[in-house]
């Protein structure tokens, strides 16, 4: 595995391998990696010639410093993983690297109403923060596909819409939530959870099965209802249940009008702040 902390060197790699008429796969992520993320860099590794995985704690997408502060880095134990997943490059960049200059890059784009909702409602910026860095780690990459995860669905939908709306030349594929035997979408926060917390962590998944299997029975607003009490236990605080268009992110009343529906759901369990989704309907 080659590893490049300089754009201007990975540039350099990159182009000598397209120019040989190789492919390019990118992985972007935050490191502390886990399985979820090698499920990536392996179908990137299995869909392309070169598959890249770059590692970059973001500052522009976190709401508060302490949080940017606690985010979990294991740069010895994500290289060992990386290499396992048959990774070819790591690009594991400072911030100057992605921000040149100390300039923010900033994107400007219309998300519509994308943005708004659910983690836009509890997050304001992150996805504006998000959009920009992966802006700019696209630039800097130029690969031909872009693999994310369906856990953070709300990120892959906007992605989506950026790559869409700039014409970007690059293929976005989403890839399966990974998750624990016992249903916990795997997270670089469950390492953040105590051993009291994550005994009960997998209410998550095992209510958003649920919610799935009342489908026929209950409108999306009474599932909804159901699930959000289901969560509300001690230990366990939720701070949304949504039913939404797979597409446009928006609350649905009426399964039958949609193709595309997918359950989402945030938690806060202490300081520890978890995410996960299914889809409900897929015609």
């Amino acid at each position: 595995m080659f590893l490049f902390k300089k754009s201007a060197d990975l540039r350099h790699f990159l182009d000598l391998r397209k120019k040989q008429g190789q492919t390019v796969g990118f992985v972007p992520t935050m490191g502390a990696l886990h399985q979820g993320h090698t499920s990536l860099v392996r179908q990137a590794a299995v869909a392309t010639d070169v598959s890249v995985c770059s590692i970059f704690v973001n500052p522009t997408q976190f709401n508060e410093a302490t949080d940017l502060a606690k985010y979990p880095r294991t740069p010895e134990k994500d290289i060992t993983l990386l290499l396992e997943a048959g990774c070819t490059v790591l690009f594991l960049p400072e911030v100057p690297e992605v921000y040149p200059d100390g300039q923010q890059s900033t994107l400007n784009i219309d998300f519509g109403q994308l943005d708004q909702p659910m983690e836009g409602a509890h997050r304001p910026g992150h996805f504006k923060g998000m959009a920009q860095v992966v802006k700019r780690l696209l630039d800097i990459v130029q690969p031909d596909q872009l693999f994310m995860g369906q856990k953070d669905y709300q990120q892959f939908a906007i992605v989506r819409h950026m790559i869409s709306v700039l014409q970007l030349p690059v293929k976005l594929v989403m890839s399966t939530t990974v998750r624990e035997p016992d249903g916990l979408a795997m997270s670089s926060r469950n390492l953040r959870l105590t051993p009291e917390q994550r005994t009960i962590a997998p209410l998550i998944f095992q209510t958003l099965s649920s919610a799935k299997e009342s489908l026929l029975a209950e409108s999306p607003q009474e599932i909804s209802a159901a699930a959000m009490k289901a969560l509300s236990v001690p230990g366990m605080v939720p701070e949304y249940f949504e039913i939404v268009d797979g597409t446009t992110l928006q609350t649905i009343h009426n399964m039958d009008e949609h193709e595309l529906v997918v359950a989402c759901t945030a938690v806060k369990m202490g300081e520890v702040r978890l995410i996960d989704n299914l889809v409900m309907k897929n015609l």
